[in-house]
This record gives C-alpha cells, sequence and structure tokens, in this order.
C-alpha cells in the first residue's frame, strides 16, 4: 500500500534531516508517494505567502504530512507560528500533540492539547506604546477538547504496562481552567478503573522531570503547559536533537503531521552538524499511525544502536538505514 505525503522540508537545516528521513522510511520497505511544497521563512520572504488557502486545501487531501523546521533570523516572531503551524493545527483538527520520550533515564509519552489554551489568540492590548499600556491574553478551554484529550491519554496509558496517567496543571492558581482539566480527569478516570491516576502541578512536574522522571508513564496536559514540559523532557532524555512530535487528528478527517521539535537552526545549516534521528523518530510515529506498525518498530530498534553513535547527518542516516 503506498501512502500520499506532503512534505514540508521548510528552512534552514530542515531539509537536511527530513532528506535522512525520507530515506529511512523507504530503507524500512515502506511505500511512500511524496509531493514536496516550498512553504516557510524562505518562502514568505520572497513572496508574502505563508499558508495559501489553495494549498491548506490541497494538505487535506494527503494521508498525512512530515514538516522538517521552519523559521529564518529575518522573518518577524509569530508570522510562522501563527500563521503556518497553528493554522495547520486548527484547520486540521490536529488536537493532539503527542510527544515520546525513551532514552536516558526517561520512558514517557506526553500528551499535550493542542487546539486551545492561551494559543489561540484571545487577547488584546489597549494603549499600546505608552506607559499605560495594558495586554491580555486568555486561555481558552472547553470540556469538548479538554475531555477529547483527557480520552486519548487514558486509552494511551491503558495500553501500556504501568498503566498510569499524570495530569499536569496548575489548579491552585488558575482555578477556572484548572478545575475544568481535574473534574473532567475525574470523570473520564471512571470509565477507566484499570489505570492508576496522579496529580502534580507544573512547577513541581518540572523539578520530577529532572530529579526522578521515572516516576511518570503518560502525562496529559494543556497546551502551554505542555510545550514548556516537552522541551524540558527533551532535554532530560538525550536532548532536543531526539525530540519527535506527532500532530494527531486522532478522528482521521484530515492529515496528521509529524515534525521533530528543534527548530530550523540556520547556524548549522550544511556543516553535517544537524542530528536527523529527531525527524527520523518522527517519520516512524507517522508510520506507525499509517498503521505500518512493523516497520515503525524497526526503525525504532535501529535508533537505539544509533543514539550513542557521533557522526553527520547522512552518516547517522546511513547508520540507521543500513539496520533496515
Amino acid at each position: 500500500m503506498s501512502h500520499r505525503i506532503a512534505v514540508i522540508a521548510g528552512d534552514g537545516i530542515g531539509p537536511e534531516v527530513l532528506a535522512e528521513a525520507l530515506r529511512v522510511v523507504r530503507a524500512a520497505g515502506v511505500d511512500i508517494d511524496t509531493v514536496h511544497y516550498d512553504l516557510g521563512g524562505a518562502r514568505y520572504l520572497r513572496t508574502g505567502d505563508v499558508l495559501p488557502d489553495e494549498t491548506l486545501a490541497e494538505l487535506r487531501g494527503f494521508d498525512a504530512i512530515l514538516l522538517g523546521a521552519v523559521g529564518t533570523p529575518d522573518v518577524p516572531p509569530g508570522v510562522l507560528e501563527r500563521g503556518l503551524l497553528l493554522k495547520l493545527r486548527f484547520e486540521l483538527d490536529l488536537y493532539i500533540n503527542l510527544r515520546p520520550f525513551t532514552s536516558g533515564p526517561i520512558d514517557c509519552l506526553v500528551v499535550r492539547e493542542n487546539t486551545e489554551g492561551p494559543y489561540v489568540g484571545e487577547g488584546g492590548v489597549l494603549r499600546k506604546g505608552t506607559p499605560n499600556e495594558v495586554a491580555t491574553q486568555g486561555s481558552v478551554n472547553t470540556r469538548m477538547g479538554v475531555e477529547r484529550c483527557i480520552r486519548f491519554a487514558f486509552d494511551l496509558a491503558q495500553s501500556r504496562p504501568r498503566r498510569h496517567l499524570t495530569l499536569v496543571h496548575k489548579t491552585n492558581v488558575l482555578t477556572f481552567a484548572g478545575d475544568l482539566w481535574q473534574r473532567t480527569l475525574n470523570e473520564v478516570a471512571a470509565d477507566y478503573p484499570d489505570v492508576e491516576t496522579a496529580y502534580n502541578h507544573v512547577d513541581a512536574a518540572c523539578i520530577y522531570l529532572v530529579e526522578s522522571p521515572q516516576r511518570y508513564d503518560v502525562v496529559v496536559t494543556d497546551n502551554l503547559f505542555g510545550d514548556i514540559l516537552t522541551d524540558l523532557a527533551g532535554a532530560v532524555a538525550g536532548g532536543i536533537g531526539l525530540a519527535a512530535s506527532a500532530n494527531l487528528n486522532p478522528a482521521r478527517t484530515g492529515p496528521s503531521l509529524f515534525e521533530p521539535v528543534h527548530g530550523s537552526a540556520p547556524d548549522i545549516v550544511g556543516t553535517g552538524r544537524a542530528n536527523p534521528l529527531a525527524a527520523v523518530r518522527s517519520a516512524a510515529m507517522m508510520l506507525d499511525f499509517l498503521g505500518e506498525a512493523d516497520a515503525a518498530a524497526r526503525i525504532e530498534k535501529a535508533m537505539t544502536d544509533v543514539i550513542p553513535m557521533s557522526g553527520t547527518t547522512s552518516e547517522l542516516g546511513d547508520a540507521v538505514a543500513s539496520r533496515l
């Protein structure tokens, strides 16, 4: 079976790491039909386009999207984040951000709600540029959005040997949003009596991730806290060069998007120093979601031998591919 994959290599090291990821996918014996899209900072600087509506319409027709990295120093902050990355999440209903951390002292999965919270853009500014400036940025949480994220996390925890789920929030200060998350988790937990649950404040969770990350199995959290926690977990689990992610539409009403967590790193473009393993792991997550579980597992197994190795971008890609 052939899978149609939209490839957004993006900027900086994005094309370098995605080239290795695609090579590994093909070495695993998976038939993919790829279409490359020129999106990112370079495209914006050249044409002023971020994500045209006609391109978004085309992307809806693919089985999955594989993204390298986007961003260039000359593009103002927020242009690509809101116009490309968040637009894809909202328009394609990629409401689960799943990030695995399975190296070093940690073996856990973080389930981050991906379409609500402070990232929806609610808020505004008054008297900008004056001494009396006021800026507000609200966190939008819906029962539907919270519950579907929590149910996904429970399903995931139930499929793992430990069957343990930790909610991370800040219920003692964010008493409205935090209460919604805690109440929803408590109610949904009744449908999963075999899953043990726990709660940590987000500041405590940051300490635990550093001091005793082995306590975590599956973590569920909101958009902002998940963004912060997963970067920290990536550092604990071997560095950002190994951190992969999936932006999932579990209902499969459109394609899901898979990407390494790292940025475009323009300072090392062309040097061979970019670690492609986060992109390779993201591609393995994509294959697993597409039903190619055997190929995904073989790629993950091959990576366990390669993670401790040093080498150039292409050498590390070669090392994974040769083990397949």
